[in-house]
């Protein structure tokens, strides 16, 4: 346990974790740290189960405040998803990966959660192909606001990181 609570460990987490809890405060519907705790968590958390278990942990507790929905199992399936993204983002972070990581990491949160409320017929769209269109249609404006967050925060998140290892040396270890 000694050489996991590195200071870019701790650095890590903390960002998760103030991410997690940042949902529970006012903001836009949909701006949202959500992708972007798995994508950095993903990127920068070494150890694999904890890449997933702690930003699925931070999700799971803001959740708990925010109550429980029908579909939470898509929002975690992309959330693990997103995970892996990172992952392979880790081996070639760059500014550009990034902001692709991002939209597809959006793009996947965008198709699986929504397929998941065409599914359910919790909002009664026809269970045919025209229904599930017009699903995902109804969900564009969320979809927009969604990808701003996620492309908002990744910013943040990966631009402290980047900065705070300019400034604390100590950060760029693994």
């Amino acid at each position: 346990m000694k050489n996991l609570l590195t200071p870019r460990f701790i650095f890590v987490i903390s960002v998760v974790f103030v991410a997690a809890f940042s949902r529970l405060l006012p903001h836009f519907p949909n701006v949202t740290p959500v992708a972007a705790i798995a994508l950095f968590g993903g990127t920068y958390i070494n150890r694999k189960y904890l890449a997933f278990l702690l930003p699925l942990l931070a999700l799971f507790i803001s959740d708990f405040f925010l109550g429980f929905y029908p579909e939470m199992y898509a929002v975690y399936i992309s959330f693990a998803v997103t995970v892996s993204l990172g992952m392979l983002l880790s081996k070639k972070t760059s500014a550009v990966s990034t902001v692709v990581a991002s939209i597809t990491s959006s793009i996947i949160f965008f198709v699986l959660t929504n397929f998941a409320v065409w599914s359910s017929a919790r909002f009664a769209y026809p269970t045919t192909v025209a229904g599930l269109a017009l699903c995902y249609e109804a969900a564009l404006p969320f979809f927009r606001s969604e990808l701003f967050g996620t492309l908002a925060y990744n910013t943040l998140f990966f631009g402290a990181l980047y900065l705070a290892k300019n400034k604390f040396p100590i950060l760029a270890k693994a």
